[in-house]
């Protein structure tokens, strides 16, 4: 079972340690739960899902320019057929999706020189569209780090532990929509999540699905204003597999579903080696750009083939 937990117990500190045991478990377990209680305000979350409506609504034309598989830092405008999350499987996911990254100006010394995951952000011309997303990926941003401080209990680690990998993360926020479809089919492919953690709001369309170790394929229950949170791959690694990374995929839906995915990856700099306590390394370490880099080169087809 895949449990919801109310942050407010731990935020509040009314019941912290029990917050951090129920945490635990589901993160050693399938490493998915939901979050209740977290803070971000319905009304904010609300505007996210109309302006990707907006955006997902322009032409092919007016998005193509964005396209996402013409910039070097993971942002802008994926086209549907554009990825294949399970890289095995040669099928193409039945999505579009729109990503925005830590935000940076075209003349921040990092951007200058290039530096990998240290581009600028790439905007559609829509009244709001900046605003809201930048509002929403500092409120995401917070409550992911925040979370942290619950893993850092959890794991026995100092407090603050965290805080110095994701001062200025690669996190990104990734707004989708997977149109109506006509046939059973994948809307996203199985994969696992690159990343530290995913904070993930949906619109209550079904289709999310998670695939524990050793069992079955399982729906991921819907809990209105509350977020699906699963641990990536990064943090698996970092914890020496600790905690669990698990494959997961989304059904293609029978009416049009949309999602607004925050994907919290550590700073590009930070060295991702196992966590003091968790025994012999099992991985080499890598910073935490070249390890995104590593997964993300095998998600996008290129543009000629797509």
């Amino acid at each position: 079972m895949i449990p919801v937990l109310d942050w407010q117990r731990y935020a509040s500190g009314t019941d912290r340690a029990g917050f951090v045991a129920d945490l635990g478990h589901a993160c050693r377990d399938t490493g998915f739960f939901l979050i209740s209680g977290h803070g971000i305000a319905d009304g904010l979350i609300a505007d996210v899902f109309a302006q990707a409506d907006a955006f997902f609504a322009l032409p092919d034309a007016e998005k193509a320019p964005l396209d996402i598989r013409n910039n070097p830092h993971n942002r802008g405008w994926a086209a549907q057929g554009s990825e294949a999350l399970d890289e095995s499987s040669g099928v193409m996911d039945r999505k579009e999706a729109f990503n925005v990254g830590f935000d940076l100006p075209a003349d921040d010394p990092r951007v200058i020189a290039g530096e990998m995951f240290r581009g600028v952000n790439v905007w559609p011309d829509l009244p709001g569209f900046r605003d809201t997303m930048l509002a929403y990926y500092t409120a995401a941003l917070d409550l992911g780090v925040a979370l942290h401080s619950a893993f850092e209990e959890e794991l026995g680690l100092p407090a603050g532990f965290f805080a110095p990998h994701f001062t200025e993360p690669m996190a990104t926020l990734r707004v989708l929509r997977y149109p109506a479809a006509t046939e059973p089919g994948i809307g996203a492919g199985a994969h696992t999540d690159y990343g530290s953690i995913t904070l993930l709001m949906t619109d209550g369309v079904a289709g999310l699905q998670v695939k524990p170790r050793g069992g079955d394929w399982m729906d991921v229950p819907h809990v209105p204003g509350a977020y699906v949170v699963n641990i990536g791959d990064c943090l698996m690694r970092w914890s020496n597999d600790t905690y669990v990374s698990t494959p997961h995929r989304v059904l293609a839906p029978q009416r049009v579903r949309r999602s607004i995915a925050f994907f919290l990856d550590p700073n590009p700099d930070s060295v991702i080696t196992a966590l003091p306590g968790t025994g012999a390394a099992k991985y080499p370490a890598i910073t935490g750009a070249d390890y995104l880099r590593s997964r993300l080169d095998a998600t996008y087809t290129p543009k000629e083939t797509a």
